[in-house]
């Protein structure tokens, strides 16, 4: 007998841990998520709903509903991005549903919203960062792992897809370092020096205190077959963030590449000019850099706005 939509919430968080090993913090996330989707079925009186008589019709009808919603701290109508998260939370139990071989509608059929208003460029704020780095569960190998990553992409500027590259070999770190710079060849085949803070090189070191492995990666995978390659790949450190984006609650459109940007703006915000940030970034082109040039308008307008004598004249 299969069962209303709403009694398949324990199940559903149980796969999450077991299957997904998922934080219960995460956990948490979708099951407050998904109860503003079961008081909707009973607000429609649907709480009977099965999973395979949940239609297209009934997720636009949600999502609608959705948009008329607003936030109880801010009292303000829901964001466009804090709207994703409710249906990302459909999306996994429709997955769920999928996994167990559940009849139901198709996860690909759940589009998110797009958000016009979104910057060109998408980076956090120190608060939102602090959030997102200390999302990781770092008593698990995988989690101090991505711990590390995360405070080296901030404090250096690099792609994600210049960090999995890097080796050990390419670390001599002795116990007294506090501070580290290394070469790396990046877009382009570009030659540019990278920066570890003591903070980033902190994590760092506790991450390789971990490795008892021969693998030359800096950054392995700790699952899968034993033959089978150990780096990890940009894919599977950008799946993991994702867990890490909703269970920290900062923005959903967040990426590898927004630690780029933060990294950017926080330089910018610090007094940093755009030729000195090109070469953090290894661009080749100054016009690649200009993107941010709007922090540094918006920045410079709100320090005129504030400070600018003119609005004491008479």
């Amino acid at each position: 007998m299969k069962k209303p939509l709403p009694q398949y919430k324990n199940d559903f968080l149980q796969w999450l841990a077991v299957e997904k090993g998922l934080s219960s913090k995460t956990q948490e996330n979708y099951s407050r998520f998904l109860k503003r989707f079961f008081n909707w079925l009973k607000i429609k009186k649907l709480e009977n709903l099965k999973p395979e008589e949940l239609t297209l019709d009934h997720v636009r009808e949600y999502r609608a509903y959705l948009a008329t919603q607003r936030s109880p701290k801010t009292d303000q109508d829901l964001k466009k991005s804090t709207q994703n998260y409710y249906l990302i939370a459909l999306r996994s139990l429709l997955s769920y549903f999928a996994d167990m071989d559940i009849p139901c509608l198709s996860v690909e059929k759940i589009k998110l919203a797009k958000n016009r208003d979104e910057r060109q460029i998408s980076f956090l704020n120190l608060e939102q960062l602090e959030k997102l780095l200390q999302a990781p569960d770092i008593k698990s190998y995988s989690g101090l792992r991505d711990r590390a990553m995360l405070e080296i992409l901030f404090s250096t500027g690099m792609r994600i897809s210049e960090l999995i590259n890097l080796n050990r070999n390419q670390f001599k770190i002795k116990p007294e370092t506090k501070e580290l710079e290394i070469s790396i060849i990046g877009k382009g085949g570009r030659l540019r020096t990278v920066y570890f803070s003591e903070r980033a090189l902190l994590w760092l070191k506790k991450y390789l205190k971990t490795r008892d492995d021969k693998d030359e990666a800096l950054f392995i995978n700790y699952r899968g077959r034993k033959d089978a390659p150990k780096r990890l790949t940009a894919r599977g450190f950008e799946k993991r963030l994702k867990k890490y984006v909703i269970a920290s609650g900062v923005p959903i459109n967040t990426t590898p590449h927004s630690l780029r940007h933060t990294f950017s703006t926080d330089l910018l915000n610090k007094g940093v000019d755009i030729r000195t940030l090109q070469e953090f970034l290894g661009h080749k082109s100054i016009l690649a850099t200009q993107i941010y040039a709007h922090v540094t308008n918006k920045r410079l307008r709100e320090i005129h706005k504030k400070y600018h004598s003119g609005k004491d004249l008479n």
